[in-house]
């Protein structure tokens, strides 16, 4: 080997170590605490090299956090493609540029570095420059017989032939008036520095500023800003909607071939975001086939991948995030699909073994596999949809709520525009994301449960209309007292019972001399063989359709009315059978 080619191998060499000190370094400070964060990165020896090796995504969601007031250092330190990124995520409204957005930004770079402000501006923004001054400023020429004193109030010259005046409705659209100030002051010191730099650019950007015209301009940077950011996944919402168009698993593609690592090498130049590892949470199928890939390319590889995936999920959603609780969400949401989708594609019917999960991350998209166990939520939706159109229950033109506080929210969740599981609080919220196997178990057991108790209702001949004012009416307290009136001897109907006709059957449900209440296991067979007679279904059929949510309800009324003797009951409270109402003694 030459004494050149050893000196460039051993600058190579050199280069990689460096970029791996930074990728471990920028992996540490980004898992802090804004503050924390911020205060490593300016005591680092090499900062401006760390902010530059930072991913956008990452730069972006500190620069919120920290507050963008108060990132003036880490806004000064950041590169021009860091910049024109943090642009194309803030001055957008779908597809019109905001103007006072547009000012904030531009005047936070500019406090963060006046002079490379300017020479941006100049040479990479020039077309974003122009734009912003035709919507801020009025451009006069004065001719030499004209005379200054016609001018109207606030027009000024920094050269003596162009007078300028930044219009007043676009400050009082700027609702703060310290704000207005400090735009009205950015606007000033930024054409006056362009007029020292080089007077001729300046008179020559006033010049274009006045002939641009709004839409066409706003066309164009959409086009090239939409072309930026569809490498970060941050596509058209018509195309980012993709990502929720539900796959089956046999039409999942295969990546293209991969070159092995001791090929490749480990890219450290590759700017891997931190944020979307750190807020994986929880031991989902996922994260743990993710954090098996010992291969370091394939895993940076994966990692950008997730952060694009998750991009194109906030671009579909159309809801914008800036801090790192709202990413979470969206960090969640992706972990949870493709946990569903490794599990589809597994083909098994336990969890599948993390290697075995690996193994599919490296064959197929993120994507796809996302995509696959969305699908698996969207057939749900689907099946919900069609039982609810041609149901009896739509038949009867009764309100959703009439399944109950437990199954109203599983259907309501699978009802919606995209699907959710109904988690009733347990984590916080009333809907979540679908998240394992077990979610998508458990509310097609709620839809199946609803549909046996719907078949079994459509056989009942039950006359709707007639259904007793003054009493929520549920499925429950309508079987149940249909089956109580049948076995007092009652007409059928839904009209309540009166409570000293109910006494003796409610009186004959119960165990005798047992520490705890419970209703004998005959009372519960008959109510099986009942609703079998009534609904045309085999008992074995409706028991194992049935069985679990016919154990539920009797665990509610031994839980409600096992402490209460027939002779204290009292129709205000009862809510289970649907009982004549008695005015309360004086």
């Amino acid at each position: 080997m030459s004494s050149s080619d050893q000196d460039d191998k051993e600058i190579e060499t050199s280069h990689r170590q460096r970029m791996a000190k930074l990728a471990a370094d920028r992996q540490q400070i980004l898992v802090l605490p804004p503050e924390k964060a911020l205060d490593r990165i300016l005591d680092h020896p090499r900062a401006t090299a760390l902010v530059h090796s930072m991913a956008e995504e990452d730069l972006f969601f500190l620069i919120h956090e920290i507050g963008t007031e108060d990132a003036l250092e880490l806004l000064a330190m950041a590169s021009n493609r860091q910049w024109e990124y943090l642009l194309d995520l803030e001055i957008w409204n779908r597809d019109r540029i905001d103007s006072h957005a547009l000012g904030h930004w531009l005047s936070l770079l500019n406090q963060a570095d006046a002079q490379r402000f300017n020479n941006w501006c100049m040479t990479e923004k020039s077309e974003l420059l122009e734009y912003y001054l035709h919507e801020a400023i009025d451009v006069l020429v004065l001719d030499d017989q004209d005379d200054t004193g016609d001018l109207p109030d606030g027009f000024f010259t920094i050269d003596g032939v162009f007078y300028l005046c930044i219009r007043d409705d676009f400050l009082n659209a700027i609702e703060d008036e310290e704000s207005r100030e400090q735009r009205e002051n950015f606007i000033h010191r930024l054409l006056e520095r362009l007029a020292d730099e080089d007077l001729l650019t300046y008179q020559t950007t006033l010049l274009r500023c006045v002939n641009v015209m709004t839409s066409e301009s706003e066309e164009e940077s959409f086009r090239f800003r939409n072309v930026r950011l569809a490498e970060k996944g941050f596509l058209p919402f018509e195309e980012a909607v993709g990502v929720y168009a539900p796959m089956k698993p046999d039409s999942v593609r295969s990546r293209p071939t991969r070159s092995t690592a001791a090929e490749r090498g480990t890219d450290f130049t590759m700017p891997v975001p931190v944020h979307h590892g750190f807020l994986m949470s929880g031991p989902g199928l996922f994260s743990t086939a993710l954090w098996k890939i010992e291969t370091r390319d394939l895993l940076d590889s994966l990692q950008v991948e997730f952060a694009t995936l998750c991009n194109q999920i906030i671009a579909a959603d159309q809801e914008p995030v800036r801090q790192r609780e709202g990413l979470q969400h969206v960090v969640q949401k992706a972990c949870g699909y493709l946990s569903l989708g490794l599990h589809r594609l597994a083909e098994t019917r336990k969890a599948p073994e993390p290697e075995q999960c690996a193994q599919i991350l490296s064959t197929y998209s993120l994507a796809d596999i996302f995509r696959t166990g969305y699908g698996m939520a969207v057939e749900l939706q689907q099946k919900a949809r069609r039982w609810k159109a041609n149901s009896w229950h739509a038949r009867q033109k009764l309100s959703l709520s009439f399944w109950g506080e437990r199954l109203v929210g599983f259907i309501g969740g699978l009802l919606l525009a995209r699907p959710k599981f109904f988690d009733n609080y347990k984590s916080g919220r009333l809907y979540r994301e679908f998240e394992t196997m077990e979610d998508i178990e458990t509310a097609r057991e709620a839809l199946e449960e609803t549909m046996a108790f719907d078949h079994v209702l459509s056989f009942l001949k039950i006359d709707t209309t007639c259904l007793p004012d003054g009493h929520f009416i549920t499925y429950e307290n309508l079987l149940l007292t249909l089956w109580a009136k049948q076995r007092l001897g009652l007409p059928a109907g839904p009209e309540p019972v009166s409570l000293e006709t109910f006494r003796p059957f409610y009186s004959q449900m119960w165990e005798e001399n047992t520490k705890s209440p419970q209703i004998k296991n005959s009372v519960k067979s008959d109510f099986l063989s009942w609703l079998s007679s009534a609904g045309a279904t085999e008992v074995t059929t409706l028991s194992a359709q049935l069985g679990h949510a016919l154990e539920l309800l009797f665990d509610r009324i031994e839980e409600e009315y096992g402490s209460v003797s027939p002779a204290d009951l009292d129709p205000r409270f009862v809510n289970l059978f649907i009982l004549k109402k008695t005015k309360p003694q004086s």
